[in-house]
């Protein structure tokens, strides 16, 4: 074998052992990194990237308070349908969903509270992010010196639904003034004139039917001379 021959079997057992020298390298790098990986993350981020975990808090659950907030709630599950669903953990002590006051509607939050603090936090762990009708509820314990006092003010009321179609009734039926009346008709009027120039301006041969509104005129003041 020439000397030319001897430096390239060389230079191969040279690449050899650099490459599996390498390798085993990149093996134990895998390996420490593994090692310092968290166990498990607490969410993905929506855009991408690795996974991240929540710091942990220093202070302590409140385990003596049985008061939950109850957030997102759906349309259709309101106080009969909530208490039938919470029954199942436990006895339930009073229970309240935030509605409009004009309208009487759910806000989609409310507050429970149980008889015991440990079945409330049975209740907190369970149920928070449950899908319940496409929405993840929002459950949380709060603490006994965050509750506030007239949390629970009016509780044992009931809503009871308007009737909007009496309402309406009574307000187009109601006794008006002369000047009430009055402007009641020039509005009418006023509408009924965009209605007209709306037809014309888009070229559609329609004779509308005329409004005749009926405003009377102020009464004069009659004067008495003395004869």
């Amino acid at each position: 074998m020439g000397a030319k021959a001897k430096t390239a079997s060389n230079k191969k057992t040279l690449k050899r052992v650099t490459a599996s020298a390498s390798k085993s390298e990149i093996k134990s790098s895998d390996l420490v990194v593994a090692a310092q990986k968290p166990e498990s993350a607490d969410f993905l981020p929506l855009e991408g990237g690795p996974a991240r975990k929540l710091p942990k808090s220093g202070k302590p659950l409140d385990t003596s308070s049985a008061v939950l907030y109850i957030g997102r709630i759906p349309h259709g599950f309101y106080e009969k349908e909530m208490e039938e669903f919470f029954k199942q953990f436990g006895s339930i002590k009073r229970l309240r969903i935030a509605r409009n006051k004009k309208t009487g509607k759910s806000k989609h939050f409310g507050f429970i509270e149980f008889e015991s603090p440990e079945v409330a936090k049975i209740v907190a762990d369970c149920m928070h992010n449950y899908l319940l009708f496409e929405h993840l509820l929002q459950v949380h314990i709060i603490p006994t010196e965050k509750v506030h006092p007239k949390l629970w003010y009016g509780v044992t009321h009931r809503y009871k639904p308007l009737n909007w179609t009496q309402i309406e009734r009574n307000h187009h039926n109601k006794e008006r003034t002369l000047e009430e009346h009055r402007k009641l008709v020039e509005g009418i009027m006023k509408r009924d004139k965009k209605r007209r120039l709306k037809i014309e301006v888009a070229g559609i041969d329609y004779e509308c039917p005329e409004i005749v509104g009926s405003v009377q005129a102020v009464p004069k003041k009659i004067k008495f001379t003395e004869d």
